[in-house]
């Protein structure tokens, strides 16, 4: 009894201390589950933004639908085949043989027949070319939301690291207006500076504490934005990795190039002229004769059986042609042919504009690029030049040589220049990820 006494007691010593792990254990791994924060790259967000995108979604789903659409428009050049089976029973007069419906052919009929029919016309050919095309088209408008969604993502993205950024140096800017604030009032007490000094070293900081809180809120807005894309809580926490601001921007004949080799609105506009043309051959095809091929083979007889009470086979075949002629239809097929020839026109005069607009907007991408990145060297630059000049001011007026304002200019001055310089970052992504985005390369 007391070995089994001793026996119950580590059991229930074991449970409780298992039990007490992992009570221990849980609150750490839903902590850490939930602090972790996702790692995000342009390349991911771009992926994320595909799957949860409503309009692209649209546009995916318009593009698997044109494709569905053009499969059976083909079908219907293709012969069909059905089995036919049927069973048929004529009322009789009494004591007859005779159906009394003259159009059946005996009192009881089976028929149990493979039927196989093609109709050869232009009209069916057209409508096959107007398939393919609206399919192209519908490729081609998809690519179009793809790179719509791609500039969206990428500028949304730039401007949330650019918020950070911003956050980040209206951090920097309070705790330097802070610090300046305890200066002048060191100064102060040694006799040193006027109280006018320590006023407007306080009015600074508490402009910089206003400024941090703005950039607090445009980064937490700027970070829900991109965030409604990516996840389906935009509450998630995620990282942003920022990309190489030195990339180098293509060449003018180059982009030229990629541009109209992979240009998604010229192929939408070159797709719509082809369907016009299609639906033009449509209409001119209503002025010519269908022909109409029909091959049966099986049974009609009135016993449902191979052969028949006379020893006779009720397996046969049957063929048929059949030849439509229009004559007169009021006109309307002339109608018609104008009709289409009209939207053809305009199909023609929308794809020279659109030759024309991609000409425009590859120059003008290309220049803005080009300006950016030049304006975001310069911008370096004067960041630079901001630090080294609030640098050496503070140190002329720790020495009495500078008046406490240019202390302040020096301040405002060098922070107007880093958000200047954040604004020129994104700038300069927006019309990069444009140019890549016209070579079809992003």
């Amino acid at each position: 009894m007391a070995g089994l006494h001793f026996l119950l007691i580590l059991i229930v010593a074991f449970s409780a201390s298992a039990f007490g792990q992992a009570e221990g254990e849980v609150p750490a791994q839903d902590s850490t589950v939930q602090n972790k924060s996702v790692v995000i790259t342009l390349e991911e967000a771009i992926k994320r933004a595909e799957a949860n995108e409503p309009l692209y979604a649209a546009s995916l789903a318009e593009s698997l639908a044109a494709g569905q659409e053009r499969w059976v428009a083909r079908k219907d050049l293709l012969p069909s085949v059905d089995y036919h089976n049927q069973a048929l029973y004529t009322q009789t007069d009494r004591g007859q043989t005779i159906p009394r419906f003259i159009a059946n052919n005996a009192i009881r009929e089976y028929s149990s027949q493979a039927v196989v029919n093609e109709t050869l016309g232009l009209g069916r050919l057209a409508a096959a070319r107007h398939a393919d095309a609206a399919e192209a088209r519908a490729a081609a408008e998809l690519e179009i939301a793809r790179r719509g969604l791609v500039a969206a993502v990428t500028r949304l993205y730039y401007d949330a690291i650019a918020a950070e950024n911003k956050q980040t140096i209206a951090e920097r800017a309070h705790a330097e207006a802070a610090e300046f604030f305890g200066l002048t009032g060191k100064r102060e007490q040694a006799r040193e500076a006027a109280h006018a000094d320590v006023v407007k070293a306080q009015l600074q900081e508490q402009q910089r504490d206003r400024d941090l809180s703005d950039a607090k809120l445009e980064a937490e807005k700027a970070r829900l934005e991109l965030g409604v894309l990516l996840f389906a809580d935009p509450r998630t926490p995620f990282m942003l990795v920022a990309g190489d601001g030195t990339a180098e921007i293509p060449t003018r004949s180059e982009v030229e190039e990629a541009a109209g080799r992979n240009n998604p609105e010229l192929k939408s506009a070159l797709a719509a002229v082809r369907m016009s043309n299609a639906d033009v051959l449509a209409a001119r095809a209503a002025y010519l004769p269908d022909l109409g091929l029909n091959y049966t083979y099986g049974i009609d007889a009135p016993q449902f059986a191979v052969n028949g009470l006379d020893h006779l086979r009720n397996l046969g075949y049957s063929t048929s042609v059949t030849v439509d002629i229009p004559v007169w239809d009021w006109l309307a097929t002339e109608h018609k042919v104008k009709q289409s020839e009209i939207r053809r026109k305009a199909a023609q005069v929308a794809l020279t504009a659109t030759q024309r607009r991609l000409i425009a907007r590859l120059n003008e991408a290309w220049s803005e690029a080009v300006t950016a990145r030049n304006q975001l060297v310069s911008l370096d630059a004067s960041v630079a030049t901001a630090a080294e000049s609030l640098r050496l001011t503070k140190l002329r007026y720790t020495s009495g040589e500078a008046a406490v304002l240019e202390v302040v200019d020096a301040q405002t001055a060098f922070v107007s220049v880093e958000n200047a310089r954040e604004d020129g970052r994104v700038r300069y992504q927006a019309a990069l990820s444009e140019l890549e985005t016209l070579m079809g390369t992003m």
